[in-house]
Order: C-alpha cells, then structure tokens, then sequence
C-alpha cells in the first residue's frame, strides 16, 4: 500500500480509532495517521498515540522599551540574569486550528502591556478564499491584460493592471483551487504556498514571457535578469531632469511605451526657454510633449517593441527649428538604453560617439531607478472557521475588526484589511517569518492570523471567557496538540502591541 493511500484509507463516519491509527480532524480531509507518521498535510503526526502538531508554535521577542532594539530568545551572549528583558507574543504559527470550526482558537493568551489588560487570539486558518497579488517591477512586456498565467502547465491566476513601472498579476482564488481539474488545484496550492514562504516560482505566461517569481529578489523575465525599476514615465522623466540638459544637447526624447517625452515641447522645457527643433514623433499626440502609444509593449527600449530609436521619428520641419548639426538624446527610463545623434544635411539623424557632457545626465537617471524586484501579498478571506474560534456570535469580530477596535495581524506581520463587509486581509509576506504557511490538500492554503483586542472589548463581543490564558502558561503548558514552543526576535518593522490603534478606537480610554 503507498503511503498516500495509507493516509487516507476510510473508516466508519466518527471513528477516532482504526486499528493503530488515529484520526486526526484538524481539517476536513481527516486523515488516518499511523504511529510515527504525519497526515497528508505533513503537519500533524501520530506520536505517542497521541495528534501532534509537527510544528512548534511559534513566539516572538520585542524589547520593551520603545525604541530598544529587539532581544533575541535565548542568546548566546546570556549572562545567567533572570531578568525578562522582553515583551512576548504567540503568533498563530504552529497554533493549530479551530476545524471543525465549533471549538474555540487554539490559544486565547492574555497579558498586560502599560496598564492595558490585552488579549490575543491565535489560530491557523485554512483559506480556500485566497490568493497573491504579485507586483513585478519591470518596463519589460510580460503579457497582456487578462492573459493566463500557468505554472506547471496549469492556469493559476491572470495579469492584471500594470502600475507605475510594475507589471501586476493576480494569483489563485477560490476558483483556481477547488473550481478547476485537480491538478489545477494542487498546482495552484503548490505555487500560492512557493510563493508565500518566500520561494522562486517559475510563472509562464499565455502569449507573453516566461518570468521567475521570488519575494523580494529581481525578477528573472526570459531569462534575464531585471535589475532596474523606471525612474517614471517619459514625460515625468523629462520634468525631473530637464535642467540637467539645458545647453547641452539640442532635444531629449525619452522613449517609453506609456508616455514617451519630448523636452522641446514640454511643459519644463518651455519654463526653461527650450527652442523649437521641427522634430515629429510617431505617436499618438497627447498633451505638449507627451505621446502615447510610440509602439507596441515589448522587451526593448523603455519597454517598447523598440529596438532602433529613430523608428518613431518622422520627418524633422526645418520651418520649426530643424537644422543640420541639431543635436539630440535618446534614451530610456531606466537609462539602459541611450543614444546620440546630429542632423546631417538632409536633416537625417546620424549616430555620434556618446559625449561625455551627457554622461552624467544618464547616470543621474540610473542612479535615481530603484532595484527591480518582485512583491508577494497574500489575500485572504478570513470567514466562519475563523471568527467561530473568537466568539460564539462570528459577526461580532468582523464589526470590532471594521471599527478597528481588534488589530489582526499574521505570523505578527502587520496587515491591511479592506473596506467594505467580512474581514479580508492582505500581508506582505516578508514581513511574516519564514515558514509560516502551511496548505491542506483540499486544497486550501493554512495562515497564521492574531486577533489583538482589549480584555474587556473581548469580553463584551461575547469571547470565550474561560480559554483565556497566561503567556507564561503557553510556554509552560502548550496547547491541545502537545506543541513544542520555540521564540525569535520579531522583525524591527513589525511594531506590537497596537497601543494607538486600540487607544484611538476606545477614544483614549486610560
């Protein structure tokens, strides 16, 4: 029998116990786990005889004084002093969960942080409503809007809108992982928990380029490397340095599939007294020295189509200014690409050695791009399972959520959650630690999820007074699957507890 099988031979409807295997409900696929093995979610075990979450849970250190730096658990520079120079926090990673969604969170921890009795509600959610958004800093065409993207061959998610000098594909969903064919949903499981936990991810997109996604490092676009981030459009890079080539060169034109530049017709040009110069720009005019559409997106100059510059010249007009020796810069926004020309005799632009008085006005373009790299935020729906792990009466949490009297966080990452109704959630996943995501072969993505909120604004939502617990109980006890305790130094950007917040929700309530 393969171990897949094992793990999921059926038995009678409620037996905990089959033989010398346990049934492990920490969710819906309710494995059979023999002895020394894990579920099919790798992480729960039968050790002992008894379910044991695989994975401990997890605490972090913030130094108490504000501003302090953040103390490490357990250093090695320890000096023997008992003397708890730290703030701790139990994050929901390795917490376990509430499923099947009548239980109470696995830890509802409370402590006192400068006067305010605070309690924290941990638990694992498992997603199903959930995705990433992915910002890819590139000018590189990497696919049209709407087109498909596939990992492994099966469609996970879409481009979305490109931003200013990101391109933006929208990962997952409820529909890609349990709408679709099996494989689309494993797959689509697989490459959400790559990308969360902070892993590369190779994304092929439909009638567009093949991109290598990781959080946090350039992306890698058919195989190169991207390792700038546009300074701005052309037109705004025209606005930003125009002062730098007056008197120097005779026209700038910064090519770019958006908004392609001309400094001669511009708004900034014309404040610093730029000449005409009878140049004509193939495109689509917009506003003075804007053009639109220059060319097609692709993999060239400004990320264009565009491999020669003058392929969106047209004629020069020697009745606006076009003269033979007329000098002219052509470059990009990233400042990768540029070129210098002069107007010969027939006032046909002819590539010239690069001067060096126009060296330090690209370098200046260069040095103002930031590093090219890719974002990962995770979206999640945090629903029933969730909020029936806080209160008995669900809605409750959502409407102290929305009036921002509970601060959610993830793995202690600090979250955004949206307007409108239930409470959905997005998180930068560099800032959660490493390994906080786990998946269930539903499949569904697992995620640490905190609910901080005052003891008594708990109380009152209706909160399960009695589960309330001590940190140093957590530590000393664990949790219902026997979980080992382990702690780290929380990252600096990650400020706790939500003092403000909850102090400006309670209308400065001492």
């Amino acid at each position: 029998m393969s171990e897949l099988s094992e793990r999921f031979e059926t038995h009678a409807p409620g037996d905990k116990l089959a033989g010398d295997k346990l049934r492990c409900d920490a969710c819906p696929v309710m494995c059979y786990i023999a002895e020394g093995r894990t579920g099919a979610c790798d992480r729960y075990g039968n050790f002992g005889g008894r379910i044991v979450r695989c994975d401990p849970v997890r605490l972090l250190d913030y130094a108490v004084e504000s501003g302090a730096a953040v103390v490490p658990f357990g250093g090695d520079g320890w000096d023997g002093e008992l003397v708890n120079t730290t703030r701790r926090f139990v994050t929901a990673i390795g917490a376990g969960t509430t499923y099947p969604d009548y239980k109470p969170a696995p830890f509802i921890v409370s402590q006192e942080v400068e006067g305010v009795d605070l309690v924290t509600v941990v638990t694992e959610g498992i997603f199903s409503y959930c995705g990433v958004k992915v910002k890819i800093d590139t000018d590189r065409h990497l696919g049209a809007e709407t087109a498909i993207v596939r990992s492994q061959g099966e469609a996970v998610g879409h481009v979305t809108t490109g931003e200013y000098g990101s391109q933006m594909l929208s990962l997952g969903g409820v529909h890609h992982l349990t709408g679709g064919s099996k494989s689309e949903g494993r797959v689509t499981c697989d490459t959400l928990l790559e990308l969360c936990n902070k892993k590369a991810v190779e994304l092929e997109i439909e009638g567009g380029a093949k991109v290598v996604v990781q959080a946090g490092q350039p992306p890698v676009i058919d195989g190169t490397v991207e390792n700038r981030m546009r300074v701005g459009c052309g037109s705004a890079t025209i606005g930003m340095f125009a002062s730098q080539w007056r008197g120097l060169v005779d026209e700038v034109v910064v090519v770019d599939d958006h908004i392609t530049g001309v400094v001669s017709e511009h708004q900034a040009g014309k404040v610093l007294g730029w000449e005409e110069t009878g140049i004509r720009i193939i495109g689509r005019r917009s506003t003075p020295g804007r053009y639109f559409k220059v060319s097609e997106p692709g993999l060239g100059w400004g990320g264009t189509t565009i491999s020669d510059p003058l392929a969106i010249l047209g004629e020069w007009n020697p009745k606006k200014g076009a003269r033979p020796g007329l000098s002219l810069l052509m470059v990009s926004t990233t400042g990768e690409q540029f070129a210098y020309y002069e107007l010969d005799e027939a006032l046909a632009p002819v590539a010239k050695p690069f001067p060096e008085r126009l060296g330090k006005s690209v370098k200046l373009i260069e040095e103002n791009c930031e590093p090219a790299l890719c974002t990962v935020l995770f979206v999640g729906g945090a629903g029933g399972s969730l909020r029936a792990g806080v209160t008995e009466n669900p809605v409750n949490l959502t409407r102290s959520v929305q009036g921002l009297k509970t601060y959610v966080t993830v793995g202690g990452a600090p979250v955004y959650v949206w307007p409108g109704g239930g409470i959905t959630l997005m998180v930068d996943v560099l800032n959660v630690p490493d390994g906080a995501f786990g998946y269930v072969p539903t499949p569904a993505l697992v995620a640490p999820i905190e609910f901080t909120l005052r003891k008594d604004d708990y109380l009152a939502l209706g909160g399960f007074a009695a589960e309330i617990r001590s940190v140093d109980d957590v530590v000393a006890r664990g949790g219902e699957y026997f979980n080992e305790r382990s702690a780290g130094a929380a990252p600096a950007r990650n400020p706790w507890p939500p003092l403000a917040q909850l102090r400006r929700s309670q209308g400065a309530r001492p």
